[in-house]
């Protein structure tokens, strides 16, 4: 991939003007605003994208000089600093560059409103196009006029918080942004580790016990009423909240998982928090004032309302090989015992070869076997060893019950990748930390609360209802007076709810990608 493919063209942002404006096209600067430099310095340095949102800002200001203020473009070289308490590296907006033209307007003047225009772009939309990172992505971004914005810090003479403005408004993105200030700060204390060895477990005494609580300490996570060299009770629930902290079973015992956790370096850390603040930045403001978040890698989904957290349910997604896809729908409405069918893929590769060993379970378990006209075919006709892949041509449906794959309902948001929330018989898979297990949908624990608190503004529906109807096995459709948004995400740096964040396992490797892109310096 070229590195610009996935690097988001300033001339891309939505940014509010007329259309009649956009349609100018390209405007090129006055030969007295692009003139390079005796040094011929410039040269070195190739422009940002932003040709045509910089030629309509001066456009409207008859090409006036914008930066022969020396405070304000100070202000401006301020600002672009502060971009690394976003996660943005300034070194990709012609920072050093521009601070060896301090002295010199006529070359500033181009690189400075291009640098600016960038910064604010990527503030507002990210520096990465995240449909190249995610090709199923359709959350829409947030808009804002850049042109305006500029041309009011210029007269306001406040650039050096003019991208503050852009940056999301999620709670979540400030906790972020807040932990990678914090981590920064941390950054000349090295990292003490604790030394590979066996399993440490409550009672031990070794010298690795002492640097796991050396480290602990450096964690601000041990009570100082510890002993030194024993795994006592206060040891044992550090590891226990640091293992909570990473999505770790949380059982006080510290093994390979628990060890190479607590031996993560801070740059580690601070790179995992620049990757999800730009995630943060594809996003809109307004997710809905009632919407549902699923987090991927945090195995959840949770409730909001006007901003806050209702529910949080844990959640099962997609094996490494069956990914869950991010993107953004509208649930529209549910279904109580639904009958599953089954997608032609999983009953090709996993139900065929259930089907061969065990032919007695397509009855026991409920599934119906439909020729292609749709008629329902007699299982113990078919001598499923004589059937492959290859040959398949049957349509498999599962009747509502309890080993029905879906459970007592299924959560719909029609999408071209065939996923929803839903049910699951197999509730003990909710007892482990990490849950890959699903073929690409979501399974949700404690579904039909779930259900309770999307129909709360639909008539007549409650949860005592809702037991009604799942008692019923009857299959029953109810639609949502009012739909509610559905985000399917990937954040691996989560907020808590308390404060401070959670640091998740990258399960679809994805973060490496997002880190490149961000890593790259595309103004040169």
């Amino acid at each position: 991939m070229n590195r610009r493919d996935f690097i988001k063209p300033v001339t891309t942002i939505r940014f509010c003007l007329l259309t009649a404006l956009l349609a100018i096209g390209t405007i090129l600067l006055s030969p007295a605003l692009t003139a390079q430099p005796a040094s011929g310095t410039v040269n070195a340095v190739e422009p940002f994208e932003a040709g045509e949102i910089s030629g309509i800002f001066y456009r409207n200001r008859q090409d006036a000089s914008a930066w022969a203020d020396d405070e304000l473009f100070e202000q401006l070289l301020q600002a672009l600093a502060s971009l690394s308490d976003h996660g943005l590296d300034p070194a990709h907006y012609h920072l050093q560059q521009l601070e060896k033209w301090r002295n010199d307007r006529q070359a500033r003047e181009h690189y400075a409103t291009d640098a600016w225009f960038a910064a604010a772009g990527h503030m507002l939309n990210g520096k990465l196009d995240p449909v190249t990172i995610n090709p199923d992505w359709t959350a829409r971004g947030r808009e804002a006029d850049l042109v305006g914005s500029l041309e009011q810090a210029l007269e306001q003479r406040t650039v050096t918080d003019s991208f503050e403005q852009f940056a999301p408004q999620q709670p979540e993105y400030r906790m972020l942004q807040r932990e990678l200030l914090s981590l920064r700060q941390q950054q000349s204390t090295p990292v003490h580790e604790v030394p590979a060895g066996p399993l440490l477990r409550r009672a031990m005494r070794s010298e690795r016990v002492d640097d796991l609580q050396q480290r602990l300490i450096q964690l601000e996570l041990l009570s100082p009423d510890f002993q030194p060299g024993l795994m006592d009770d206060a040891t044992v629930e550090a590891v226990r909240v640091f293992q909570a902290m990473h999505n770790l079973d949380t059982d006080g015992v510290v093994g390979t998982v628990t060890l190479t956790a607590l031996n993560r370096g801070l740059e580690e850390k601070l790179n995992q928090l620049r990757v999800n603040l730009e995630r943060w930045r594809w996003l809109p403001d307004d997710l809905g004032r009632r919407h549902v978040r699923v987090n991927i890698a945090g195995f959840s989904v949770t409730t909001f309302e006007d901003g806050e957290p209702v529910r949080t349910h844990l959640a099962i997604v997609g094996k490494t090989y069956r990914k869950t896809p991010v993107f953004s729908d509208q649930i529209e409405y549910l279904i109580f015992n639904p009958w599953w069918e089954v997608p032609a893929s999983i009953a090709k590769v996993d139900k065929l070869p259930l089907f061969r060993s065990e032919p007695e379970l397509v009855r026991e378990l409920g599934f119906h076997v439909l020729d292609s006209s749709g008629q329902d075919l007699d299982p113990d006709g078919i001598d499923w060893n004589r059937v492959t892949p290859g040959n398949f041509a049957y349509r498999i449906r599962q009747e509502p019950g309890i080993n029905n794959a879906l459970g007592q309902v299924k959560i719909m948001f029609p999408n071209v990748h065939n996923v929803y929330l839903h049910d699951t018989p197999t509730q003990g898979l909710f007892q482990q930390q990490q849950r890959a297990f699903s073929s690409g949908c979501v399974r949700t624990q404690y579904p039909l609360e779930l259900a309770a608190w999307l129909l709360e503004e639909t008539p007549g529906w409650d949860l005592d209802r809702i037991h009604t109807v799942v008692e019923s096995g009857k299959e029953t459709r109810v639609n949502l007076t009012n739909r509610v948004p559905v985000h399917v995400l990937y954040f691996t740096v989560v907020a808590q709810e308390h404060g401070g964040v959670r640091y998740l396992d990258d399960l679809y490797d994805r973060d490496k990608t997002v880190l490149s892109g961000l890593q790259k310096n595309f103004s040169q």
